[in-house]
């Protein structure tokens, strides 16, 4: 291939590369409310230490069907806070069953206040506030993970 070629080609090239890197699927949770149809929610994977701990914060905005979840390396009581977060969330605790054991509803911007799981959790879920409640969400509901 010479030079022109190339030139005329590049932009076929790289509209290919940015395609094949938008199509590229975005790892989904999936909720099984008792009553209702499942829900879908695209997720940002936090599994390291330094993704945990930034979490959500600074973000000002969150699609409705968008979320984080959080893996942690194994099953124990989790704690959360909303410093430095500026949007209210629901926090969903889920067990190594992958059963919601717990759920931090609408929590408050910015507060440091502890925000703890009732029983031990392995995965947690960070959705908009009110998430859980429109979608009828509750403790006992089972959740789908993505493949790890």
């Amino acid at each position: 291939m010479n030079f022109s070629s190339f030139l005329i080609l590049w932009p076929l090239l790289a509209s290919s590369v940015f395609m094949a890197c938008a199509a590229a699927p975005q790892p989904e949770v999936i909720l099984y409310p008792q009553k209702g149809t499942a829900i879908r929610v695209s997720v940002e994977i936090a599994d390291t230490h330094e993704k945990r701990s930034l979490g959500l914060m600074y973000r000002r905005e969150l699609p409705e069907s968008r979320g984080m979840l959080f893996l942690f390396p194994r099953q124990e009581p989790q704690s959360f806070w909303m410093k430095n977060t500026p949007l209210p969330l629901d926090i969903i605790f889920i067990d190594t069953s992958l059963t919601i054991v717990s759920i931090a509803r609408n929590t408050t911007p910015y507060s440091e206040k502890p925000l703890p799981s009732a029983k031990p959790a392995q995965f947690v879920l960070e959705v908009n506030g009110g998430f859980c409640q429109r979608h009828g969400i509750a403790v006992g509901d089972r959740v789908e993970l993505p493949r790890r």
